[in-house]
């Protein structure tokens, strides 16, 4: 019979097949760029790349996440609500109280960062705090707290990342061809390039789906592990309704944060509905998330 913890292993499998994916299309990009211009040195330097990059999201992520956000650290004595609430749900998921921000932001959203449960920070916005009751604070606090454990705050940085990294390699192979490079006066050379343009069009935007897709999954797998923290779904669920409800987007939304958010820092979803938008949301609809908090907790997709 299937359960929460069914669809959560189910969830990581395909993340890390996803992970791999994205690795292997990396190296594949490297090599088809170096035999197109047969300079070996681009694998290496986008295998390099990648490196320094993956390691440089493992342990700035958080920093460049709350910076961007303009968020500051918040006080046990001005939050305490905030407060006490995190560290009461902390102790009942057995994870280590996370360092708490602030966004001063009168639209309602938080989010988890960091590059492990011991470190890991939650931010939330002055809207949130203002809008939400105790029991909604409760079911968003819970969902970050199952990003964290759930370590779904360093995979997503790592996705960003690699995400980010094909982009490049890709647009230094579309600037290289533009301005020289590779003898393609035989039908064969021709061919081969032309076969590369199309790679690196298409590399970067198959990427930012299967970012988009992982954190569409992830924000269902939180939702279902928040909710059995709390046992209590209808807190998350009256949360998100109030969250969506807010049409306006945050200040500082940010293309490289937004997927980190609970819900989409742009402003409203309720137009998106369509197959080949929903592909770029960065968030499942929010009344499909409350649906599967009111219908069935742990049919998570």
């Amino acid at each position: 019979m299937t359960s929460l913890y069914t669809h959560q292993t189910s969830n990581k499998l395909k993340t890390w097949t996803l992970m791999t994916v994205f690795l292997v299309v990396l190296i594949a990009l490297g090599w088809f760029f170096g035999a197109v211009y047969n300079e070996p040195g681009i694998l290496v330097i986008a295998v390099i790349v990648s490196v320094v990059m993956n390691i440089s999201g493992y342990w700035f992520s958080d920093k460049i996440a709350l910076a961007v956000s303009h968020a500051k650290p918040a006080t046990r004595e001005q939050y305490f609500d905030l407060y006490t609430v995190t560290e009461n749900l902390s102790i009942a998921a057995g994870l280590p109280m996370p360092k708490l921000y602030v966004i001063n932001d009168p639209a309602p959203n938080a989010f988890a960062t960091g590059r492990n449960e011991k470190h890991a920070a939650v931010a939330v916005t002055t809207g949130l705090l203002e809008r939400l009751d105790r029991t909604e604070l409760e079911g968003v606090i819970a969902h970050e707290l199952s990003h964290i454990g759930n370590d779904d705050i360093l995979l997503s940085t790592v996705i960003v990342v690699l995400a980010g990294t094909i982009a490049l390699v890709s647009d230094f192979f579309l600037r290289m061809s533009i301005h020289g490079g590779r003898d393609s006066d035989s039908k064969a050379g021709g061919a081969i390039v032309l076969i590369g343009f199309v790679l690196a069009i298409l590399s970067p935007i198959a990427a930012t789906v299967i970012q988009l897709a992982i954190s569409r999954k992830r924000e269902f797998l939180a939702d279902a592990s928040g909710a059995l923290l709390t046992r209590y779904p209808e807190g998350l669920a009256s949360a998100l309704e109030k969250i969506s409800a807010y049409g306006a987007p945050l200040k500082h939304a940010n293309n490289a944060t937004a997927h980190l958010f609970i819900s989409n820092p742009f402003g409203s979803d309720k137009a998106k509905t369509g197959f080949f938008t929903k592909l770029f949301m960065t968030h499942p609809p929010a009344a499909e998330r409350i649906a599967v908090l009111r219908g069935d907790v742990v049919s998570s997709k």
